[in-house]
Order: C-alpha cells, then sequence, then structure tokens
C-alpha cells in the first residue's frame, strides 16, 4: 500500500485520512482546517485505543472512535445544495456542475443556514423540509441573478 501524505509531506494516520476523505466529499471548506483535522483523529485514535485497552472489541472501539470521528459532521449544508441542484435545477445546472456551483454559493446561503440548528441528525427533522424549502429558493434568487 502507498504511503498517504498531507500538504505537508507528513503521513497521514488512519483517521486523519478517513476524516480528510470525508470532509473532501461533504464538507469541503474543512479540509484546510489541518489542527481540527489533527485533534479530531487524534481524539478518535485515544478513544479506539482506550476502548481496546478497557476489554471492548475492535469493532465496539471503531464504532466510538468513529462518534468522537465524525461528531458534529453528519449534516452537510453543502450536500444539502448538491442534492437540490440535481432535484431542482437539473434543467439549469448540469449535474457535473452541481458540486463546484454549491461549493460556490454555499457562503450566499450563510444567512439561511444561520437560523437552523444543523445538528447531525438535523436531515430527520421536521425542519429540514423548511431548510429545503429556503434553501431552493435562495438558489432560484441566486440564478435568476446570474449566478452560474
Amino acid at each position: 500500500m502507498r504511503n498517504t501524505k498531507d500538504k505537508t509531506g507528513q503521513e497521514l494516520s488512519y483517521y486523519r485520512f478517513s476524516l480528510l476523505s470525508y470532509l473532501k466529499e461533504n464538507h469541503p471548506k474543512r479540509t484546510g482546517n489541518a489542527a481540527f483535522i489533527k485533534e479530531r483523529a487524534d481524539a478518535a485514535a485515544e478513544t479506539y485505543s482506550n476502548a481496546v485497552k478497557n476489554g471492548q472489541t475492535h469493532i465496539e472501539a471503531e464504532e466510538l472512535a468513529s462518534e468522537v470521528l465524525y461528531q458534529g459532521l453528519h449534516f452537510s449544508a453543502y450536500n444539502t445544495l448538491v442534492h437540490i441542484l440535481w432535484n431542482e435545477f437539473s434543467a439549469e445546472i448540469p449535474e457535473e456542475r452541481a458540486k463546484e456551483i454549491a461549493l460556490q454559493i454555499l457562503p450566499l446561503c450563510s444567512e439561511v443556514l444561520d437560523k437552523y440548528a444543523l445538528t447531525d441528525d438535523f436531515a430527520s427533522t421536521s425542519q429540514y423540509d423548511e431548510l429545503y424549502t429556503e434553501l431552493t429558493g435562495t438558489v432560484e434568487i441566486l440564478l435568476e441573478d446570474g449566478l452560474q
């Protein structure tokens, strides 16, 4: 297996690599926060190690470590925007450009996003539909104003 290195040339731990991969797909703006990634990965590794030392199975230890690693990251406003672009604006935005456009408009949606407590389980709450509708309206306005 080839070594995986970060931007500084340092080898990434399993947890750092896992978190970085997850962030690239779900929270791309956070991929540059090396301190956050290191802190989270170190906490996950420590959780795993402590769980194994305390007699838990490797599977149980991995589940606990994953909880620490991805805490607060399960809901993704970025992915919500991608899905809105795919589902509601497929005629205006080609599917292959949706991620690029979502990344571009995410900061422009902060006023809407700030109204909600975007917890890990937010997508399963009744407020998700409200957010989806508000974001759809915001995207429509942005497209009408010439974004593309």
